[in-house]
């Protein structure tokens, strides 16, 4: 889920505060109200992220009267009462997220399309740059070195910290900090088709493939650059491409360079031709 942008954040929690007073009107769990919690939780999601603070206290949120031994059938007011007061305490809440949103967080510094890929040509705000690899130690490193040495900071997945995350999120919210992305086609792999398995291919890892999808989709092609190592089986999906080979002669730095600075990152080729 890409992280929306501020404006987009306002808008989709003050989408849900001006829905309260409709559902206040209606009786109480009707359908408009089901639809209504479940659209207001995917905005809280997509600002703050599934285990936010944001999300726990909105989930929280009681729209039932408690039953007690002395009290165990409350009367139809009291049921009716509860769930308004649910939703006027929910109204609190994501009035607090907007507070949140308009002082705490950075105006919007990258233009996206309504496809939600940055648009290629506006300068990119960072200078990280996300390293997709598979399981050539070696090569990982040399591209690594070699973005430092651009004065650009690589990101290898596996060297941050996971803080209690599954891969994936650990994956998608490192991924929402890059404006870049470098993948290792390295033949780590091998496959064939179910009845031709006599003719082994080289292939990339599945994690490399699986990411160059996403990133191609979130960033845009004209941010990611494919370095292919050897005789790697290409994905159908990515026919047209082209790619840039990762030979041994270091032919590629310039070829990778120049598609950087090109979708806007901070590259200096003069600092690449001192080198």
């Amino acid at each position: 889920m890409m992280k929306p942008t501020k404006a987009q954040a306002i808008e989709r929690i003050q989408r849900a505060l001006d829905a309260i007073p409709t559902l206040m009107s209606m009786l109480r769990f009707s359908p408009e109200f089901t639809k209504w919690r479940r659209s207001t939780t995917l905005a809280i999601e997509s600002a703050f992220g599934e285990n936010s603070r944001n999300i726990e206290r909105f989930n929280g949120v009681r729209y039932r009267q408690a039953r007690t031994i002395l009290d165990p059938t409350p009367s139809e007011h009291e049921v009716q009462e509860a769930y308004e007061r649910g939703l006027r305490g929910a109204r609190t809440i994501l009035e607090s997220m907007v507070d949140e949103i308009e002082e705490y967080w950075q105006d919007d510094v990258q233009t996206q399309s309504e496809t939600g890929q940055h648009d290629v040509g506006e300068p990119i705000t960072t200078n990280r740059v996300f390293v997709v690899h598979g399981r050539d130690e070696a090569a990982k490193q040399m591209v690594a070195r070699y973005l430092e040495g651009l004065g650009l900071d690589p990101l290898i997945l596996q060297e941050q910290a996971s803080q209690g995350r599954t891969i994936i999120e650990k994956f998608e919210e490192y991924a929402e900090t890059v404006g870049f992305a470098v993948i290792l086609g390295t033949p780590d792999d091998v496959g064939a088709l179910a009845y031709d398995r006599a003719n082994l291919r080289p292939r990339m890892r599945q994690n490399v493939v699986f990411e160059l999808g996403y990133f191609t989709r979130a960033l845009g092609r004209k941010r990611v650059c494919v370095l292919l190592k050897g005789d790697v089986e290409r994905p159908s999906d990515y026919d047209g491409v082209i790619y840039t080979t990762l030979d041994d002669f270091g032919g590629w730095q310039m070829e990778l360079a120049k598609e950087m600075k090109a979708a806007g990152l901070p590259v200096d080729l003069n600092r690449l031709l001192s080198a």
